[in-house]
């Protein structure tokens, strides 16, 4: 590709700057692909994204679930599963692992509030907090698909911070705080009990980190909390992990079976006390998300 792939904001083009069309995009490398939903390189990472009502997108403006590309037909019908080797989906996991930020064009016909009503708008940067797989029905067939949580972290001073993103927890009773905006306070207690239970030992590795105020790990959700996936925060949804073992869990490199072995690039059994009673339906949708089922 000819134009090179830039990151961040370009000069010119503010946040709600309104194109025309996708080929306005592409001379200042704002979004250099006029047939493609995803701009990126699989070296360096995704640099912009086009929401335009193709895919079933979900959009609060602030926060967003952007499906990843692959599996099409020269017509645009879903024909085959998304994968991860795509080239786009490459780029956009790179930008998550690196925190690259993304330009996020919104589309007409895509629904959001902040869609235009002719052409595309600019929505501002954002950065990528996560990604998973979800199946979805196209036509009465089912298709594993590739999804990507993108937060708003732009300045405009009208549209919440990610910090204010209120989360929805469907499960547990939350603590709430009242602010400017409703705060999700995480029960810490449940997290100190998982970890005191193994002795602050990581449950993968059986390493306990020693610091200068004691030994420390990390409470990691099974079933990630918030919009989409809205795990619990309980006991029963909850491991200790050393910090190494918790961004490879969350990142889907390794899994756990329902009798505990591990899989992906970790290999061996999850130590697990008697008394520690982990949810299997918990574990089946972490494997779900990250390709194992």
């Amino acid at each position: 590709m000819a134009r090179p792939i830039i990151f961040g904001e370009i000069e010119g083009f503010e946040e709600g700057y309104l194109f025309k069309d996708r080929k306005e995009m592409m001379p200042n490398s704002f979004h250099r692909v006029w047939s493609r939903g995803i701009d990126s390189d699989k070296d360096e990472g995704a640099s912009a994204v086009v929401l335009s009502g193709e895919y079933k997108d979900e959009d609060n403006a602030d926060a967003i679930i952007y499906t990843g590309a692959g599996g099409r037909d020269k017509k645009g019908k879903q024909i085959k599963d998304q994968d991860w080797f795509h080239n786009d989906n490459i780029g956009l996991m790179l930008s998550c692992d690196l925190g690259k930020p993304v330009r996020v064009i919104i589309g007409h016909k895509h629904k959001s509030p902040l869609s235009p009503k002719s052409g595309y708008v600019y929505a501002g940067l954002y950065y990528v907090d996560s990604y998973w797989n979800k199946i979805e029905t196209f036509d009465d067939k089912e298709f594993k698909m590739c999804k990507f949580k993108l937060i708003y972290i732009g300045n405009n001073k009208n549209r919440s911070t990610p910090e204010q993103i209120q989360l929805d927890h469907s499960i547990r009773d939350k603590k709430r705080v009242q602010n400017t905006v409703m705060r999700l306070v995480r029960d810490s207690q449940i997290s100190l009990k998982v970890k005191e239970l193994y002795d602050f030992k990581c449950q993968v590795c059986g390493i306990a980190i020693e610091t200068k105020s004691g030994f420390y790990a990390e409470g990691a959700h099974i079933k990630a909390l918030g919009k989409p996936h809205n795990g619990d925060d309980s006991l029963s949804n909850l491991i200790c992990l050393c910090p190494n073992h918790h961004v490879m869990f969350d990142k889907g490199v390794f899994s756990i079976m329902d009798n505990y072995e591990l899989i992906g690039v970790e290999k061996g059994q999850l130590t697990v006390d008697d008394k520690h009673k982990i949810d299997k339906d918990n574990l089946k949708y972490h494997r779900s998300c990250h390709g194992y089922n």
